[in-house]
């Protein structure tokens, strides 16, 4: 079973990749996911006048490179939604 869920996640790795190129980012497997690694999410912590405090969870800044890959595979529909 671990074998599939290998084989399985390069497949995909390797269709992300492909479409990636097909966008016009050539770059390898690994190269993909090491940009990808680097988009991450924070969580910022307020003090608050009373209760509980205040928790505001954003997406740390990008590269272009990474803010091309967010774009193509619509990881804005994944991040946490700004509360106004």
């Amino acid at each position: 079973m671990h074998a599939q869920y290998c084989v399985l996640a390069l497949a995909v790795a390797r269709l992300m990749a492909r479409e990636a190129k097909n966008a016009g980012m050539v770059m390898s497997v690994r190269e993909l996911l090491s940009d990808l690694k680097g988009i991450e999410e924070t969580v910022m912590i307020y003090p608050s006048t009373g209760g509980r405090p205040r928790a505001r969870r954003m997406i740390t800044e990008m590269d272009p490179t990474q803010a091309r890959l967010y774009e193509l595979f619509g990881l804005a529909a994944y991040a946490p939604q700004l509360s106004s």
